[in-house]
């Protein structure tokens, strides 16, 4: 028999909320995280908008800023949600082997000093040419080695380690917008196999700065409503014109039953299914019959032992972009059949955006919840149906219903996929 896999605490820090029950509340309440660009002068961009985590530094959870000074937002972003977590979970007052605590995070890079950046380019530009040797002394001059450093994806797992005294399996992937997913589900799979415990596992990441809005922008996968920021992000709707980007953490104390049991660990649910796929196609589109995604919804079904009746909520991956909304309306359909138009579908960035890397590993925290509350999140803004996406995407106001167990999907670009399922604990 595999070893069962349990969450004993959640933590988050997310442009809707930097804790659990705001961001929760305010999900409930169909509200929205979404406004004008602040952390850059955006004006001369298609996108001036984004979902930002404001008005909130590693203090409010008991950190000293001094001390992270020198690290990224991304980062700041992994202690908060981490932090939190760990003490939902009540491992600060455990006594647990270290070398059975790991790591594994779905962390993108970190957000680059652009200021300086622009500092060096400014100072080795003569008429239309970059004096190369100059850009490099400028560098060398102004550039501080640990910032540098901090811009790694791997930092913040690496960080998170040492905070805790997390000695057992330390990584970090990063597949765009499945990162957190498949680290939760590896993670998962890293319990199961006896390896670790517990496993610390989630998202961070920020891109809103000018060199990732600059490439969505020019991928034109990014929504252009300027003008009602809160209305911009609008999944499965037929006027949807690209997703919103956002920022943040998510992060989830993973845990092997027993191992919680028997230290009198608080349970938020269980992982029971998990899959991962690739489509193999095009690095920037979703396959256009969505074979990767029903494959990999599959492949969950199976890994939890479950049936297509069984699941009786899903968190889609749901953009806001015309195809992505699409393809993944019919994998859901060539999974579930007839069965999936009884099923409740919302997308959640319709409220916090899209928080690329940290964006599975939240919204899989969303699906805990609803479980947890017999609440399903709504999707707002959904004002027109799309005669192709024919879903019940529970339209600009939660529902509540029972629900046992449910879904997420995470898709990114290069064309992984990701599905984890989670379940009430029942015993």
């Amino acid at each position: 028999m595999r070893r069962r896999v349990v969450v004993t605490g959640i933590g988050c820090v997310t442009p809707l909320g930097t804790d659990i029950d705001t961001l929760w509340r305010r999900l409930r309440n169909s509200e929205s995280g979404i406004g004008k660009t602040t952390l850059f002068d955006a004006q001369n961009f298609p996108t001036k908008i984004s979902a930002e985590v404001r008005d909130w530094d590693v203090s409010h959870v008991g950190e000293d800023p001094e001390r992270w000074k020198f690290q990224g937002r991304h980062t700041h972003f992994a202690v908060g949600a981490a932090k939190q977590a760990v003490v939902a979970s009540g491992l600060m007052d455990a006594s647990i082997d270290p070398t059975r605590f790991g790591v594994y995070l779905g962390s993108g890079e970190g957000q680059q000093d652009f200021h300086r950046f622009t500092q060096m380019m400014l100072s080795a530009i003569e008429g239309d040419t970059l004096d190369v040797s100059r850009f490099t002394a400028k560098g060398l001059e102004i550039l501080n080695p640990l910032s540098e450093l901090e811009q790694e994806p791997n930092m913040p797992a690496g960080h998170l380690a040492s905070m805790f005294n997390a000695q057992g399996p330390n990584l970090n992937c990063l597949t765009a917008c499945a990162a957190s997913s498949q680290a939760v589900g590896e993670a998962v799979e890293i319990i199961r196999r006896g390896e670790a415990d517990v496993m610390l596992s989630g998202g961070t990441h920020s891109m809103i700065h000018p060199f990732g809005v600059t490439g969505f922008n020019l991928l034109t996968a990014l929504s252009t409503h300027n003008d009602e920021p809160t209305r911009a992000s609008r999944p499965f709707d037929l006027n949807r014109d690209g997703f919103v980007l956002g920022e943040g953490a998510g992060m989830l104390v993973l845990e092997e039953l027993e191992h919680a049991q028997k230290r009198g660990a608080p349970i938020y649910g269980e992982i029971v299914g998990f899959g991962s796929t690739a489509d193999a196609y095009r690095i920037t589109d979703t396959h256009p019959e969505g074979r990767g995604a029903a494959r990999c919804l599959q492949m969950a079904l199976a890994d939890a032992q479950l049936n297509i009746d069984d699941i009786d909520y899903i968190n889609a991956h749901g953009t806001s972009t015309e195809v992505n909304d699409k393809v993944e309306t019919l994998a859901i359909k060539r999974v579930f059949g007839e069965q999936a138009y009884k099923i409740p579908v919302s997308s959640t960035k319709s409220m916090m955006g899209h928080l690329i890397a940290a964006a599975g590993a939240t919204e899989l925290i969303v699906c805990l919840l609803a479980i947890r509350d017999d609440v399903l999140p709504p999707t707002i803004n959904y004002d027109t149906p799309d005669p192709e996406c024919d879903l019940d995407y529970i339209p600009n106001v939660a529902r509540e219903t029972q629900c046992e167990v449910a879904a997420t999907n995470s898709f990114g670009f290069g064309g992984q996929n990701i599905t984890l399922i989670a379940s009430r604990f029942t015993g």
